[in-house]
């Protein structure tokens, strides 16, 4: 019996899929579904790890651990529980997953903050407030240490470093 090309294409894909996945397994030792919880877990760590950082000053350009900027905060937080992450916001922001709807944002993603193209801060999702307006742990500015924020504005977008 001769397959159409169509059928074999068919068919084809979930042996390809099939093939990828024991590939993983073989290279990392973890099948996809431990591979997700597993970086899961890093990303929870990684917020744990900056909420412990809350009441450390803000200083320009440091990124930890006795002082913080926005993007030294997530840096240091996210490699504390083993995950990459480059220095800078718009670094960071080029590095994350973007997440399509803000609704779909989940603790540990990353929320950054642009004007003009260039992202000039950023902080990490960690829930939302009673009356709905969701909240960022960040290092803000000069003279305010790392601390949650109820959001104060819309313009901003979503990244997470789930499923990369």
């Amino acid at each position: 019996m001769t397959l159409v090309p169509a059928c074999r294409r068919a068919l084809a894909l979930p042996v390809l899929v099939a093939l990828m996945a024991t590939m993983l397994v073989a290279l990392t030792g973890f099948s996809p579904a431990e591979a997700a919880s597993k970086r899961e877990r890093k990303i929870v760590h990684a917020l744990q790890v900056a909420r412990n950082q809350k009441g450390k000053p803000y200083v320009y350009g440091a990124n930890g651990p006795n002082s913080f900027d926005c993007s030294g905060l997530t840096q240091y937080s996210f490699k504390k529980a083993g995950l990459r992450l480059p220095r800078t916001s718009d670094q960071q922001a080029r590095y994350a997953r973007r997440v399509k709807h803000k609704s779909n944002l989940r603790r540990g993603d990353l929320m950054f903050f642009a004007s003009g193209g260039d992202v000039y801060h950023m902080g990490i999702f960690t829930g939302r407030w009673r009356d709905g307006r969701r909240l960022i742990l960040h290092a803000s500015r000069s003279g305010t240490p790392v601390k949650v924020d109820r959001l104060w504005t819309s313009n901003w977008f979503g990244g997470t470093l789930r499923r990369r």
